[in-house]
């Protein structure tokens, strides 16, 4: 029955990420903006919803046992960057990798990328630094946790700036299918696609609670800690929507969408989620977290490398990332 509760709220959460972010595309076209805004921030930040929410109730409105609630919290926290630099970005590779070959390249706008990446590596070092801070220094993490939602803001900033550069170069938003309500007769217009927004994100939060409950009952049955079953379980069933969304685009040749989509999700959980997990929990240096944080970075920095070459990145390259993923199960399951 446990089991059957997660298979539903997982079902419930996939489908409010698919509600929310075919809204997002909607509001991309209509503001004109670049895919670089659109993947790296609108889509990734939607996409990311379901792994946000699950760490963020699990903290504040989780069970009825802290300890618990924090297990869950930080491994939701760090296992979902770990998912997207290593797993999401090897089965991304993997679904060209027939009509691309092994050393075929992949396209995406270098700038934005680097970006993304480079972002993401200064904040998650932050991460790693909070774990050897002592819990009782509440000024240190409380700082460090402003400094890390600072860094998303800066962020956020920087790409919406150069997007448009970007739609000048032929590099706009396109929706790639009618509105959800619109089908059902809604116009298509702002107060609409809030409308949508807003429904997505209620289905998202109830769908994640109900998870949460689950994977509390679920750890117990399978005897391992609820730490490293949300490290292993709940990014990947919650990272579903990114890597069907960047699949899907990778295939349609829309290379830039589908980094972005994954990047962009990179840097929003690897800034504003650790900010609160160093604010409001133990935040301590466990091995499966550590190990979890030493892969995740080794990721983004080998990725970081092949985009900067001058031969740029080819499909061989996230293989990589795949392998350093299977390292981590290794690790931590033997």
């Amino acid at each position: 029955m446990v089991f059957l509760q997660l298979f539903l709220m997982l079902i419930v959460i996939l489908i409010a990420a698919e509600v929310f972010t075919n809204a997002l595309e909607h509001l991309g076209e209509k503001l004109g903006i670049s895919e670089g805004v659109t993947g790296s921030i609108f889509a990734a930040v939607g996409t990311a919803l379901p792994e946000t929410s699950v760490p963020l109730l699990a903290i504040f409105a989780g069970t009825s046992n802290m300890e618990t609630n924090h297990e869950i919290g930080v491994g939701a926290i760090l296992g979902a960057p770990l998912m997207l630099a290593t797993l999401s970005l090897f089965l991304m590779g993997m679904s060209v990798y027939k009509s691309r070959t092994a050393t075929g390249h992949l396209r995406p706008e270098r700038t934005g990328l680097v970006r993304d990446l480079n972002y993401f590596i200064v904040a998650f070092l932050l991460a790693a630094v909070a774990l050897y801070i002592p819990h009782e220094k509440d000024l240190f993490r409380y700082m460090l946790g402003f400094g890390m939602v600072m860094i998303y803001v800066v962020y956020v900033w920087q790409t919406i700036r150069a997007s448009k550069g970007l739609v000048a170069e032929g590099h706009a938003t396109e929706a790639e299918s009618d509105m959800f309500l619109c089908k059902i007769g809604l116009p298509n217009n702002m107060v609409v696609i809030v409308l949508q927004l807003l429904l997505g994100l209620l289905l998202l939060l109830a769908g994640a609670k109900g998870f949460i409950n689950g994977v509390e009952s679920a750890a117990e049955i399978l005897g391992i800690s609820a730490l490293l079953l949300s490290l292993l379980i709940i990014p990947i069933a919650t990272e579903l929507p990114e890597k069907v969304n960047s699949i899907l685009w990778i295939r349609k040749g829309k290379d830039t969408l589908a980094f972005g989509n994954i990047t962009g999700a990179m840097v929003f959980q690897g800034t504003l989620l650790p900010a609160i997990g160093i604010m409001l929990t133990p935040w301590v240096p466990r091995k499966e977290v550590l190990i979890g944080i030493v892969l995740t970075l080794l990721a983004a920095v080998w990725l970081r490398i092949m985009a900067s070459r001058k031969g740029g990145l080819r499909v061989w390259h996230l293989m990589l990332n795949g392998a350093l993923y299977v390292t981590y199960l290794f690790i931590v399951l033997s």
